[in-house]
């Protein structure tokens, strides 16, 4: 990969290093003739870093069991164990090294690379964010973990990849939440669209086992934030704003409005200048109105 690629995706020489030679998805019979070389499953170790910590039994189990009919297809990446002459450790593939196992398999095709310990760190955890099996808080954890280890930024990260911004920008959010909360999200009993929208709430955690216990729609749970932040008891003052404002004010706040797609309310001061008010219904309009404002259409 040449440098000003790697410069463009922003990501650090390790991942470079490694999509040069094979990409993740790459089936061995490409690799073949390269430097992918056999190494007996004993001389292998996982990477006591690795970012991923939990390993579905059930989807082990079934690649071990695709693993006895058709083999290896994609060899790991690792590198010379930094400890242990003779040993080798994952860098990326740690999943199919542990089903594998499992599939009493004796030897695993490998290509080997020399990164440092600050490379592998940043390959283990891209190789994962690109794992379709992650839950929104592992990937949001992978996100951050990213940005401060590496300096990465949300626009290298959604170029690198091949992410929207505000993809990755909402799963951020998430990490704002209770762990109590994050913790439902990994388990599956809350989805990331109804997180997001407890992200603003006074009290996540019990609203969030309300959202569960009735079921409730990821718009539900949006309409049940509002209405704890603007509750119906409250005194609502009249607005006379509308009646006295000029024509020409009115007009521009319904040509805004029907730019945005979003209420705009204009409140004019004369000279001494006035402010522009304008209403979001949800998060993905939020970010539509974030994109707009930095000029990304």
């Amino acid at each position: 990969m040449s440098d000003s690629k790697t410069a463009k995706r922003g990501l650090g020489r390790g991942l470079s290093a490694l999509m040069a030679d094979v990409e993740l998805s790459t089936p061995a019979a490409e690799t073949a003739g390269r430097d992918r070389t056999m190494i007996p499953i004993e001389q292998l170790t996982a990477n006591p870093d690795q970012p991923r910590r939990s390993f579905d039994p059930q989807a082990l189990q079934e690649l071990a069991d695709s693993l006895k009919t058709r083999g290896v297809l994609q060899p790991l990446i690792v590198r010379p164990h930094p400890a242990d002459d003779g040993l080798y450790q994952i860098v990326a593939g740690e999943r199919r090294w542990r089903a594998a196992q499992m599939a009493q398999l004796h030897e695993l095709p490998v290509i080997i690379r020399d990164l440092s310990d600050t490379e592998v760190l940043e390959v283990a955890i891209i190789e994962n964010i690109q794992r379709a099996d992650l839950n929104a808080i592992e990937e949001a954890a992978s996100f951050r973990q990213l940005m401060d280890r590496f300096g990465h930024t949300q626009e290298r990260l959604a170029e690198a990849l091949n992410k929207s911004r505000s993809h990755i920008a909402n799963l951020l959010r998430l990490l704002n939440l209770p762990d109590p909360v994050q913790d439902l999200v990994k388990d599956g009993k809350l989805s990331a669209g109804h997180a997001r929208a407890l992200i603003t709430a006074s009290n996540p955690g019990l609203l969030a086992r309300k959202v569960i216990e009735k079921g409730m729609s990821v718009r539900e749970t949006e309409d049940l934030v509002r209405r704890q932040a603007q509750p119906e008891s409250a005194p609502r003052r009249p607005s006379t704003r509308r009646a006295e404002k000029d024509a020409d004010t009115r007009a521009l706040e319904s040509d805004l409005s029907a730019q945005l797609k979003m209420a705009v309310s204009i409140n004019h001061a004369g000279m001494d200048g006035g402010t522009v008010s304008i209403t979001y219904r949800d998060l993905d309009q939020l970010d539509r109105l974030c994109q707009l404002l930095g000029g990304h259409n």
